[in-house]
């Protein structure tokens, strides 16, 4: 039978995610690439797998929350519609050799993996459909159509690892490293000690909705908790309740946290979250807004997502303390719970997460609205300690709280902005965005922050990769979707290899640096691709269609050359750390975690690094300043 051809399937044209033998009984296990028909048919809704030397498991967990409480007064018929009264996560992480091989934890003959559009796949659809005000029947044939069957490249319920990786990611040595083991650095243990990510998503979006970059975490070695937040900023949500006479039942929640319900919602043992537009300014997310941000609203749902990100970091410190046993007890995503899978958390093994998570020096990372989240739980270091540096896709600025007066509520831990193009248009929102990271400047941080260029707001999800024509023809992105991903991935990476301290986390090791945060800073903002007022944020203009998407395909292939410098890179870099900046980080004297240069990095890497920087002033670009951008809109 012929192959499919690679156009296609997406495998690799010289086999390296082929399936590999099966390996000697004396030897562990192989790993095996997560697959099935669905991933190979010519349709919509393929997610690439990830290029990190692990591969990924995952384990969805819903349980009370600890403190449940309603966020400010706002009601909608009679009853508060911001409510803690679970928290809901998805583990993303680093599986064990032999992931997909043979039964499954729970010893089941098939593996398990999650479904994108989550259950019940309909439901979700008419949310959707409520969310971007179109008609359910329509919504509900589209998602069939794309993405009714697609599964996320990552095994259900695997083991943790406990292997430190190669040297090399799946790009460099194909499928086979993540069956083979490298050696722990010196003076380090046998197993590795995993870093933790808190991830927030975007308006409409999910624990899932975000799976190709929270996956390429966990492929080099982060524990991704991915919180989905029932504030009434995702399209659709599902809040389980056990029966009466248990924590978290509604008559429990009522008691202990002064939650109220609708009599509609008793007849069944679930609630439903929907997005909630403003009651009198329904389009406060628009550019075009004139009414401005329902800071009301938007204030108390940040409020509820720092809240939930605080459940769920401690859920996450029970396991790794080793009360996982007792928190899957409680999970109300086992068989009997709306949306959820019939495998629940069967077979887990939670004494290997004992003491395997980092949970001191954690990096919190959102997108849109959470990275507004983001900003506002960095700026509360006393309440959120464990918090060592912070990353925001594509901020929405104008959600932000406003900082308090008090100079300690301020972020004072490393910074990295990553925007789309078309959010860099925004210029109100770009000057809030700049305004964030001068904040973290004056507190003594490193920061950076950066365009990644042909992109646009929805870049940094999964919704280009599964849509490209859409996110094409419609919204004008000009980059490859999933170059997009990459470049998010590799400059986040490339961040976090900086600010946090070697060789104790094991993405140092396999990191393919592009360098790209060694860019130099541009002077002024580009304005080429700058939409209609009407479209701002939105979308990209394209005065020459035909041309501004073939330059940037060429450029990406020149750029294996090293054809390609200065203006025709792929990012625009706005702010960067200054030599001096970077020689008082590598001294200790800037870093919260007071670490020293030769813990940090070594000697060839330190002063590639400074001499980078020297070399963006010397040439006279803005480094670690405020980068000049047009004063009057459409200038």
């Amino acid at each position: 039978m012929p192959s499919i051809p690679q156009w296609i399937s997406g495998n690799h044209a010289s086999g390296a995610w082929a399936r590999p033998k099966d390996a000697p009984p004396a030897k562990a296990p192989k790993s095996r690439p997560p697959q099935s028909l669905r991933d190979k048919l010519p349709f919509h809704g393929i997610l690439p797998r990830y290029s990190g030397p692990y591969s990924v498991g995952y384990i969805e967990i819903e349980v009370p929350a600890a403190s449940p409480r309603p966020f400010s007064h706002i009601t909608r018929h009679g009853r508060h519609i911001l409510q803690l009264e679970t928290v809901l996560m998805s583990l993303y992480y680093p599986s064990a050799l032999g992931s997909g091989v043979g039964k499954d934890p729970g010893g089941h003959k098939h593996w398990s993996r999650q479904v994108w559009l989550r259950h019940p796949r309909s439901e979700m659809s008419k949310g959707y459909a409520a969310f971007a005000q179109l008609p359910e029947w329509l919504t509900v044939v589209w998602f069939f159509m794309t993405t009714w069957f697609t599964k996320l490249p990552a095994f259900r319920n695997a083991k943790l690892a406990n292997h430190w990786p190669p040297e090399q990611n799946a790009r460099q040595g194909g499928w086979k490293v993540k069956n083979e083991t490298g050696e722990p650095p010196e003076g380090r243990s046998q197993q590795p000690v995993f870093p933790l990510i808190m991830f927030s998503h975007g308006m409409g979006g999910s624990r899932t909705a975000y799976s190709s970059v929270c996956g390429e975490f966990a492929s080099y070695g982060f524990v991704v908790c991915a919180v989905e937040h029932r504030d009434g900023s995702g399209a659709r949500t599902f809040i389980n309740h056990p029966p009466e006479g248990f924590e978290g039942s509604r008559k429990e929640r009522e008691r202990t946290g002064g939650v109220d319900h609708w009599d509609t919602e008793l007849t069944h043992g679930w609630d439903v979250v929907d997005f909630i537009f403003p009651k009198h300014n329904p389009h406060d997310t628009r550019p075009s807004n004139e009414q401005g941000i329902d800071k009301g609203l938007r204030s108390a749902q940040i409020d509820m997502r720092i809240a939930e990100l605080e459940e769920a970091y401690n859920v996450v410190k029970a396991i790794v303390e080793g009360n996982g046993t007792a928190i899957a007890e409680q999970n109300l995503r086992n068989a009997d719970g709306i949306g959820a899978s019939s495998r629940g958390t069967d077979g887990v093994d939670w004494n290997c997460w004992t003491g395997k998570v980092n949970l001191d020096q954690v990096t919190m990372i959102g997108h849109s609205f959470g990275a507004a989240a983001t900003v506002e739980v960095l700026r509360n270091s006393d309440r959120f300690q464990w918090f060592g540096q912070g990353i925001i896709y594509d901020l929405w600025g104008l959600s932000l709280k406003l900082p308090e007066s008090d100079p300690g509520h301020r972020i004072n831990v490393p910074l990295l902005g990553i925007n789309s193009e078309a959010f860099m248009y925004w210029d109100d929102n770009f000057r809030a965005a700049v305004g964030v990271c001068e904040e973290a400047k004056q507190q003594g941080s490193l920061v950076w922050l950066l365009t990644v260029r042909g992109t646009v707001h929805t870049s940094q999800s999964d919704f280009c990769i599964l849509y490209p024509k859409t996110a094409s023809l419609i919204l004008k992105q000009t980059i490859n979707a999933r170059r997009a991903i990459d470049i998010n991935i590799s400059a986040s990476l490339e961040f976090l290899a900086q600010v946090m301290p070697r060789p104790t986390a094991p993405f140092h090791r396999c990191l393919e640096s592009e360098k790209l945060l060694e860019s130099p800073c541009i002077e002024r903002l580009p304005t080429e691709h700058k939409p209609a007022e009407r479209w701002t944020a939105v979308r990209l203009k394209l005065p020459h269609e035909t041309r501004d998407r073939f330059i940037p395909s060429v450029r990406h292939k020149l750029k294996k050359y090293g054809g390609v410098v200065g203006e025709e890179k792929e990012i625009w870099m706005h702010m960067a750390p200054s030599a001096e900046e970077l020689k008082s980080r590598y001294l200790g004297k800037v870093s919260p975690t007071n670490q020293t240069a030769s813990d940090e990095i070594d000697d060839v890497e330190k002063i590639s690094q400074i001499s980078a920087a020297e070399h963006r002033t010397s040439k006279g670009f803005v480094a670690a300043t405020t980068p000049v951008w047009p004063v009057a809109k459409g200038e």
